[in-house]
């Protein structure tokens, strides 16, 4: 079995011949290469634009009937629209858009039937699609199924077309760069209902799509205005929206969409088409939320020393406290006699720069400061001080001693020179 590889613009496609061994293989000449489509920019900012709170609020299931030219119904049209789980092809799971719709019915005594099924982005990007179309001809039945899978830096399409017995398989490949604006089927449904929500359609803007021969192609929007129809008992206005599928090998595409204030598709009509499809029942139409300014509270004092609730909480809290503190002092001795030493030492020195002083005091207490030899001077060079008394800043040497009082002379007990430590009796509390 032999495949035909065929090229256009930035896409690649691979053929497969026949399944049927009695069909012929069909032979197809490479077409001239061509530039590849490139949407336009309002476009790609007007899929920019949307969020996911946007998005949610559109997120609903109708039903419109399918009927002749002459009114006699022929059919149903189910669209869908919630939130759904994707899995990628590395296994990650995310929540996004997800598209449902299916038509059945008959069409000159011929069962024809649709069904489409996509997973979008929250930017309306295709992550997979699959699509099937049939259409039961007394002579030849005909069946076309396509699928769309966002791979690593490309999209790939896998399309077949079954007429009667013959079986044509095409597998094709789009870079993701060329499809930067594409809208699938499954966007499409879902950015209607955007469109008649802001009720505003994208001027000049244009989009690529695929045509009904699985061709990358131009799409187009046109707004027509609104116009009152009667659903049921009740007359309402709906937003028409006109899509044009611009095909390079055949005629272009339209489709006229009537769409109510909230999204829903109250007509559907294909231009050139004897039928349509209609909604036969009003529904509840959603109205955009009315954002209320948040109301605006004066702060007013609060006199709690006049409140006798208040106040009582305060003294038993305060209360409260000063016996936990007390209660850890007597538990913890070490911490009484070290904040001790500390005020008693701070007050002998006066120092002018306490938190220096402070810093010098409990450094070595310190487990990462090195073990000092029991015996040195009280005037020892200091981490927290510069060796060169010029460039010391001002306030940063200590203030000289004041004169000592009897029982602190040079060589008498005490804090004076030889002191193992400023605050020497801590030396026992080192670990």
């Amino acid at each position: 079995m032999s495949s035909k590889v065929q090229s256009k613009g930035s896409a690649i496609s691979v053929w497969f011949p026949s399944i049927d061994p009695r069909a012929k293989e069909q032979q197809a000449s490479d077409p001239e290469t061509l530039p590849p489509l490139k949407a336009s920019a309002e476009a790609v900012h007007f899929l920019a634009s949307l969020r996911q709170e946007e998005l949610q609020k559109l997120f609903f299931s109708e039903t419109l009937a399918v009927v002749s030219d002459t009114g006699e119904p022929e059919g149903e049209l189910t669209i869908e629209v919630k939130r759904g789980t994707h899995e990628s092809t590395f296994g990650v799971m995310s929540h996004c858009p997800l598209v449902h719709a299916v038509s059945r019915g008959f069409m000159d005594n011929m069962l024809y039937g649709n069904s489409l099924l996509g997973y979008l982005t929250w930017n309306l990007e295709i992550l997979e699609q699959h699509s099937q179309e049939f259409i039961k001809f007394h002579v030849l039945p005909m069946e076309r199924k396509m699928s769309l899978l966002k791979e690593e830096g490309q999209l790939a399409m896998t399309r077949s077309v079954k007429e009667g017995e013959e079986v044509r398989a095409e597998v094709t490949f789009f870079p993701s760069h060329s499809t930067e604006g594409f809208i699938s089927e499954a966007a499409n449904l879902l950015m209607l209902r955007v469109m008649a929500w802001r009720q505003v359609v994208p001027s000049n803007a244009r989009f690529l799509a695929l045509d009904t021969e699985g061709k990358l192609c131009y799409s187009t929007y046109e707004a027509l205005g609104s116009q009152t129809m009667q659903v049921g008992r009740q007359q309402v206005e709906v937003f028409i929206v006109e899509q044009t599928v611009h095909s390079d090998e055949g005629i272009p595409l339209s489709c006229q969409y009537y769409l109510l204030p909230d999204g829903h598709l109250a007509k559907r009509v294909q231009v050139g088409s004897p039928g349509c499809c209609v909604i036969t029942k009003m529904p509840v139409l959603r109205e955009q939320d009315e954002i209320e300014p948040r109301p605006v509270f004066e702060k007013k004092p609060l006199a709690w020393e006049e409140d006798v609730e208040f106040y009582s909480r305060f003294l038993e809290r305060k209360e409260e406290l000063r016996l936990s503190h007390t209660r850890y002092l007597q538990q913890q001795p070490d911490a009484e006699a070290l904040v001790s030493d500390f005020l008693l030492f701070l007050l002998l020195r006066k120092p002018s720069d306490v938190i220096t002083f402070a810093a010098e005091f409990f450094g070595p207490f310190s487990a990462r400061h090195p073990r000092t030899p029991s015996l040195r001077s009280s005037n020892r060079p200091s981490p927290f001080r510069s060796l060169d008394p010029s460039a010391a800043r001002p306030g940063a040497q200590l203030a000289a001693a004041p004169p000592a009082a009897p029982g602190l002379q040079a060589g008498a007990p005490g804090w004076g020179a030889g002191s193992s430590h400023p605050g020497g009796e801590l030396d026992r509390l080192r670990f």
